[in-house]
């Protein structure tokens, strides 16, 4: 039983509690079982407040029986990501130093899935400060694949998308700079979507304007990524850059006519970056499935001539900023490549953030020339399936050495670069049973159209079903 209810997806949670065929308690039950059950081994749920979820669950199923207006979420357990800010509870961001750090208020995210019903019981395990795509930190150790407990589960939101994975939670939340949503749902065989900046709003902490990183989705079916859209979305005053578009617009239909759509895909950028073989016949197989969806499928890559440079500096000049206090007071405590990207931006020089930006113009007008032509571009989320949890990071790609510890995921931040939604979907696993994702990449605010796209591709192939042991 409890099984059932924690691979149901979160909109049928929700509908089933709304109807009182199941009651919050009896799903929150069922939740913390599998957390007890599975969590001690994957490490992904940390500062779980259990009491207090249950509380919540009795309160909610209090409101419903008062016949009190419910929100969308009403009863569905979540926990946050551990870099965002959850009233009450510790914010750690995977820092020591930071583990008694308690949260004065809610994070924009925060406090929109609160409104709508959610039950916030935890948070979920990020790298050190985020930084890096694996999770792994001093103060809570290391999240494990679930398909794997000997391989990474990719970061920076690898708690969440291996709590997923696993049955631990319906849906999570997460956030993506370089591929932080992208990769950990490449990792863990499910969905991690990166909007268009200024789609869900949040408060950004190096300045006002900046769009590298956003706040997103993760799920186990498209369908619920929508479902949290509806929520997630929409416009907030105090972000400039929030897009003047309710979270509404993501109730329709994901079931559209593929046969207007012109696919471009890729295995490599056409050799910008290198990939493992197994990857790269995973893209080439989904291209096939676009095939027989009936779209135009052409292979082309767009130029993205710049965008290392381009993320390198605006990332390091972004952690310079947003981490110089803990660099000045905590830096013994730091891990290495915190230093080292800290640094990096410490010694940029004006002209070097500046030329990044001019740059970045030229790679997003690159990228919206590519879309002129085509509708939907399909490449690696990760160049590599999930790498030993042992191993820091990976240093080396066919025999290219990578310069530093992010340069394994430029196929994910290069797309960041450019400000496109991107979205990593389940297609297929190694022969070693690893999950490997595929990236759909569509026009600046075309969010809509990716996640219809994805959907298709989800319901063709169905590699989102296949659940880890270690869950069942």
């Amino acid at each position: 039983m409890n099984l059932d209810i924690c691979f149901l997806s979160a909109k049928e949670l929700a509908h089933k509690i709304k109807n009182r065929e199941l009651t919050a308690r009896e799903v929150m039950e069922a939740f913390l079982a599998q957390i007890k059950k599975v969590n001690p081994e994957v490490n992904a749920i940390v500062n779980l407040n259990e009491e207090q979820a249950l509380k919540d669950a009795d309160l909610a199923d209090k409101k419903l029986q008062a016949g009190e207006e419910i929100g969308p979420f009403h009863g569905l357990p979540i926990a946050i990501k551990d870099t965002y800010n959850v009233k009450g509870l510790p914010t750690t961001s995977g820092f020591k130093p930071f583990k008694d750090n308690i949260a004065q208020q809610d994070d924009i995210v925060t406090e929109r899935l609160r409104n709508a019903g959610a039950i916030i019981i935890g948070k979920t395990n990020v790298p050190e400060f985020a930084a890096g795509s694996h999770t792994i930190n001093k103060l809570f150790g290391p999240t494990r694949n679930p398909y794997n407990l000997a391989r990474s589960a990719g970061g920076s939101s690898g708690g969440a998308a291996a709590a997923l994975a696993s049955g631990m939670l319906p849906f999570a939340d997460g956030s993506d700079m370089g591929g932080s949503l992208r990769n950990p749902g490449s990792f863990n065989n499910v969905i991690g979507f990166r909007p268009s900046p200024g789609r869900v709003p949040s408060i950004p902490r190096s300045g006002l304007y900046a769009t590298m990183g956003v706040q997103g989705p993760l799920a186990r079916s498209v369908e619920d990524v929508a479902f949290m859209l509806t929520v997630l979305a929409g416009p907030d005053n105090r972000v400039p850059l929030a897009i003047d578009e309710p979270g509404s617009i993501f109730e329709q239909s994901l079931d559209i006519d593929l046969s207007e759509i012109k696919v471009a895909w890729s295995p490599d950028l056409d050799g910008q970056i290198p990939v493992l073989p197994e990857v790269q016949k995973a893209v080439e197989e989904s291209a096939k499935v676009f095939e027989k969806l009936g779209c135009q499928v052409v292979k082309a890559s767009p130029d993205l001539t710049g965008a290392e440079e381009v993320f390198q500096t605006i990332r390091a000049h972004e952690f310079a900023i947003n981490h110089e206090a803990t660099y000045k007071n905590f830096k013994d405590d730091l891990k290495e490549t915190m230093i080292w990207n800290i640094e990096k931006g410490m010694n940029s020089t004006r002209e070097d953030v500046a030329r990044a930006g001019q740059l970045q113009v030229e790679v997003y007008n690159n990228m919206r020339n590519f879309f002129g032509e085509y509708d939907i571009f399909i490449m690696p989320v990760s160049q590599l399936p999930p790498f030993d949890v042992d191993l820091e990071y990976p240093t080396e790609l066919n025999g290219v050495k990578m310069d530093n510890y992010i340069s394994w995921m430029q196929s994910a931040y290069f797309v960041t670069v450019t400000g496109s939604p991107s979205i990593s979907v389940p297609a297929g696993f190694t022969e070693d049973g690893l999950p490997i994702g595929l990236q759909i990449v569509g026009p600046h605010h075309a969010d809509l159209k990716v996640l219809q796209v994805a959907h298709a591709f989800e319901q063709a192939t169905q590699f989102g079903k296949i659940k880890p042991k270690i869950a069942e």
